[in-house]
């Protein structure tokens, strides 16, 4: 049990370390991603507002439909595409990245890569 409190304060503490430079306004929102080993999340939120936006996960009627597991990397790539679609909708071109801890490698880089493809700049 005392590894994985470790291991959790670790990640908490990379994420705030992350977190303290990157902040959402109305112009631009912050893009945070989450992972698990079942499933990927991803939300668009203003912070100063303290709402959010837009989201898009792997736990979702609309995706899961679609593929077997939440969470892998052709999930991610699918949770790239479809939160960049969501803010298109809704008016917003302009994000700040935040991996929220997690390297940027693997699923995280897969939904940065997905969402700038599909017209999200950042």
């Amino acid at each position: 049990m005392l590894q994985l409190q470790k291991k959790r304060f670790k990640h908490e503490r990379r994420a705030t370390r992350v977190r303290k430079g990157i902040h959402g306004t109305p112009e631009r929102p912050r893009l945070s991603v989450h992972r698990t080993l079942l499933h990927t999340y991803a939300q668009i939120i203003d912070d100063v507002s303290g709402r959010t936006l837009v989201s898009a996960s792997t736990t979702q009627k609309e995706v899961r439909g679609s593929m077997k597991n939440g969470g892998n990397r052709k999930a991610a790539v699918e949770i790239g595409t479809q939160i960049a679609a969501r803010a298109k909708e809704k008016g917003i071109t302009k994000v700040v990245f935040d991996r929220g801890g997690f390297a940027y490698h693997g699923r995280i880089k897969d939904i940065a890569d997905a969402a700038r493809k599909a017209g999200l700049q950042f």
